[in-house]
């Protein structure tokens, strides 16, 4: 018979196992000696510790799913539970007992892992539905677009979650992006109609324009250029193939129009200016009647000289008030004299400043003698108040005197 710590052999060539629920047959070895048998069994023993070691590195380290872990632990359990093996059974069984809690842990963690990552991902596909509902409310049509495509992209990146939770929130996703597209579509759409009544405005301003480039009515044709300048703006943008084209026609049209007008003011500029030139000798000249001696001579320079300037054409816009008011400064002066010598030659208008000068005499006379009694009767009131008549009345006569002279005395 032979034997170790943890079996034996009999001399039938049974091999026993010891356990802690005591010995169990192994099996009956009858090819050697009993200690060809017990390494025989000890080697099985040595084969499985290999392979419990092995699963126990694939539990700790790999991404063995709990079920697979579950059945090689069985199948290993079964085997040490055969007793075909000679060694510590109860520790393997042990080891297999640890390797089941470290599994169940392990299942734990992971299901825990997934409701975390279930709970992250859900968290996220929230925050992409809320960003793609406020995208799609947006006119910043290029770059809500990008976003939202950048926003899909990430959705598809994330894991699942629930059917009918993911199914929900998708439908969210997808009916923003819908709305998103039917309001842009619509806007474009509309922009383009837009374009195209701003095209059909703009080749009728271009064919008008092209119309008023020959016209020689230079302020009104202008004036109009202005307007339908006005009436571009206006009108918007057309398609971008059409802009540019009707731009550089309708702008072509404004350039030749005004670079003829531009020619012909060049001469009336220069022309002005000439007569400008004369106006101003004619200017001085009759500047030179003044101051009037002889009102007829006068009167027949003046004529002379103004004959000639109104024969004399424009002259520039902003020199003509300097150079005619010197013209009107000189006629004025000659109506002048003319006013006064009518006025000192007037026989009626004599008569009418002598009787008035005798009036306002008489009256000046009578107050005064009115003074001088109120004051000898003691009255100083009444004759503060007749004193004050005085005043008005005299300075009264003095100007009527004076025009009196006007007359030659």
């Amino acid at each position: 018979m032979s034997s170790d710590p943890w079996g034996r052999v009999d001399e039938t060539g049974t091999v026993y196992v010891r356990t802690a629920d005591g010995e169990q047959v192994v099996g009956s070895w009858q090819a050697g000696s009993p200690e060809e048998a017990l390494a025989y069994f000890e080697r099985k023993y040595e084969g499985l510790v290999v392979e419990i070691g092995l699963l126990e590195k694939r539990v700790q380290t790999t991404d063995l799913s709990a079920k697979d872990a579950q059945v090689a632990i069985a199948h290993l359990r079964e085997q040490v539970d055969a007793h075909h093996a000679v060694g510590d059974l109860d520790a393997l069984r042990a080891r297999l007992d640890k390797l089941v809690e470290l599994v169940d842990k392990r299942r734990e963690e992971r299901r825990a892992q997934r409701a975390r990552q279930t709970d992250e991902a859900r968290q996220a596909k929230e925050a992409l539905v809320a960003e793609a509902e406020e995208l799609a409310r947006s006119d910043q049509w290029r770059v809500a677009g990008e976003r939202l495509r950048a926003l899909v992209d990430t959705w598809k990146g994330l894991p699942r979650l629930d059917r009918k939770s993911d199914d929900e929130l998708w439908h969210r996703f997808s009916h923003a992006r819908s709305a998103f597209s039917k309001r842009r579509k619509a806007h474009f759409a509309q922009l383009d109609a837009q374009r195209e009544e701003a095209r059909r405005t703009k080749e009728r301003l271009v064919a008008e324009a092209e119309s008023l480039s020959g016209s020689t009515d230079w302020g009104p044709t202008a004036a109009r250029y202005r307007e339908l300048m006005s009436e571009w703006k206006a009108a918007g943008r057309a398609q971008r193939e059409h802009e540019d084209d009707l731009w550089n026609r309708f702008r072509g049209a404004q350039d030749v129009f005004f670079a003829a007008r531009s020619s012909v003011f060049a001469e009336r500029d220069a022309e002005q200016a000439e007569n400008l030139k004369l106006k101003e000798e004619l200017a001085e000249e009759a500047e030179k009647i003044l101051p009037v001696t002889d009102l007829k001579s006068a009167r027949a320079a003046f004529r002379s000289v103004n004959e000639r300037w109104e024969a004399i054409g424009h002259v520039p816009r902003d020199a003509r008030p300097k150079v005619e008011g010197r013209m009107h400064a000189v006629e004025r002066a000659i109506q002048e004299a003319e006013e006064a010598e009518w006025r000192r030659t007037n026989p009626e208008a004599r008569a009418r400043a002598a009787g008035l000068t005798g009036q306002l005499q008489a009256a000046v006379d009578k107050l005064t003698a009115q003074i001088e009694q109120a004051r000898a009767q003691g009255n100083n009131a009444k004759a503060d108040k007749l004193e004050r008549e005085l005043e008005g009345r005299q300075a009264l006569l003095d100007q009527a005197l004076k025009g009196l002279q006007e007359f030659g005395g």
